[in-house]
């Protein structure tokens, strides 16, 4: 399931923010908190641990960040957490001060039958262009650097 969006920022800004996990909350309307498990700054290998709200269910998960192109693409896994995960953002310059900004989730929640599963796609799909608007919002919003 992809989402995108374009944010009228260059990429290099659109990118920094948005692979931050410390930036996560400000974005992401449901994660709660977020704990480095391994030393800044960001690289592949790094692990960080989400606690996050969905459906009315806590969810605590462990990503491990697999693929890091500054700018361009940014892959998590899950490494520890309630089913397997993976996460892609990608960035793609639309000119000097514009981006298209991706967001994939794959993984097949655990405890959830095969008909739940389109509901559970349309509900993380809903979710991602929610997340994708208020990261649109925060960041058109900022002062240009």
């Amino acid at each position: 399931m992809r989402t995108e969006i374009v944010i009228n920022r260059p990429a290099a800004e659109v990118a920094a923010y948005a692979a931050d996990p410390d930036r996560a909350p400000d974005w992401y309307a449901n994660i709660r908190q977020v704990e480095w498990r391994t030393p800044k700054p960001l690289a592949v290998g790094s692990e960080v641990a989400f606690v996050a709200q969905f459906l009315g269910r806590r969810l605590a998960y462990t990503y491990r960040v697999e693929e890091w192109e500054p700018e361009r693409r940014f892959v998590m896994r899950t490494a520890e957490g309630p089913f397997p995960m993976e996460t892609t953002y990608g960035w793609e310059p639309l000119g000097a001060s514009a981006t298209r900004m991706s967001l994939r989730n794959a993984g097949e929640p655990a405890g959830f039958s095969r008909l739940a599963a389109p509901f559970m796609a349309r509900m993380m799909r809903r979710e991602n262009r929610k997340d994708l608007r208020r990261l649109k919002e925060i960041l058109e919003a900022a002062p240009v650097s």
